[in-house]
């Protein structure tokens, strides 16, 4: 999610963009007036406004003003805050506490083995994970529908792995979710994790896999295989 959206965006501005997704805001551009929305909302037309510019700033929604309204468009960041807010509701009435993201396995760049190594990371992992990772992670091409449903990690509580420093250099914190990992042929592997490191060259569609196995070893992974991965709460 972009920087841009920790502006001003509170439960107010989430209605409207409900609102706006409800009225098919999601499958593209749409045009509103503020009047409408504040009859909705039931709030003045300049409170209305205020919010659909909130929204606009925040980079959920792309608005284009014309002379009798606005078209809008929600954006990926804006479908990702509404299927945060789904996934907080869905653990209030289903209590839901897993997200599951399924993938193809990836070559990395080699970085994992190097930080994952690093005494400040692997006496945390011994601490907080009871156990010590192979010094490697699994990377996993997310598919597009398990890319939108990342952000459902935002609803689950993760174990902490604190920043730290040496005396050359600062290295970031970072978070890790127990996960278990199914391979197409029915082999599973529990006890892995799913580390995202607060400074990552990758994107969000991909995730990396700890464990204190290799994990390619242990289920006969080759690059562009199939996995599914059931991400958890920390226990």
């Amino acid at each position: 999610m972009s920087n841009a959206a920790s502006i001003a965006v509170g439960h107010d501005e989430l209605a409207v963009l409900k609102l706006l997704a409800l009225d098919g805001g999601t499958g593209g551009e749409m045009k509103v007036s503020c009047a409408d929305v504040a009859e909705q909302v039931d709030a003045s037309t300049q409170t209305a406004s205020r919010r659909l510019q909130r929204l606009d700033d925040a980079g959920y929604v792309e608005r284009e003003t014309v002379t009798d309204g606005q078209w809008i468009a929600i954006t990926d960041d804006g479908e990702q805050a509404l299927r945060a807010e789904y996934e907080d509701y869905r653990r209030i009435f289903e209590g839901a506490s897993s997200v599951e993201l399924a993938g193809t396995v990836t070559g990395g760049m080699g970085e994992g083995r190097h930080y994952i190594s690093l005494p400040g990371y692997m006496r945390q992992f011994e601490e907080r994970l009871d156990y010590a990772p192979f010094e490697g992670t699994l990377n996993v091409d997310l598919t597009d529908a398990s890319v939108r449903r990342r952000s459902a990690l935002e609803s689950l509580e993760p174990v902490p792995i604190d920043g730290w420093e040496d005396e050359e250099r600062t290295y970031g914190p970072a978070i890790c979710y127990p996960a278990t990992i199914a391979t197409a042929d029915g082999q599973r592997y529990e006890g892995a994790h799913l580390i995202t490191p607060e400074r990552t060259h990758h994107d969000e569609d991909q995730i990396e896999l700890i464990a204190p196995d290799r994990l390619r070893d242990e289920l006969g992974l080759e690059d562009d295989e199939q996995v599914t991965v059931t991400v958890e709460e920390r226990r």
